[in-house]
């Protein structure tokens, strides 16, 4: 069975207990959130996780491990092949840096590219 690329985001909106009161989006998701909002057809080949702010954050835990928590990550299925600068552990490559997320996105699944004013 086909593996597809799982992305796990924090929950917009989240809390965080060391500030009470006040709710926040992760300003390294947003983006990602954002382009996933522009087409709910091209995000439906993917599986998408939003999980709480708190730890363990299982999403992650089960995905990779306990010690890789930090969101956002895009954990590459086996539809497409692994880039080679995606980081490794046993055999699941994953990524980690927001704008390498917007840009496999594009390759992967045909989301818009993320224009780069310097090219």
């Amino acid at each position: 069975m086909t593996q597809r690329d799982l992305l796990i985001l924090l929950e917009p909106g989240f809390t965080d207990p060391k500030r009470p009161g006040e709710t926040f989006i992760c300003p390294d998701g947003a983006p990602i959130e954002g382009l996933l909002a522009s087409d709910s057809a091209r995000s439906a080949r993917l599986d998408i996780r939003r999980v709480p702010f708190e730890r363990p954050r299982r999403a992650a835990v089960e995905a990779l491990s306990e010690q890789h928590q930090s969101l956002p990550v895009l954990v590459l299925g086996d539809e497409y092949p692994a880039p080679p600068d995606a980081q490794s552990l046993g055999e699941k490559r994953f990524v980690t840096d927001t704008r390498r997320i917007l840009a496999l996105l594009a390759q992967r699944h045909g989301f818009p590219k993320v224009h780069d004013a310097q090219e």
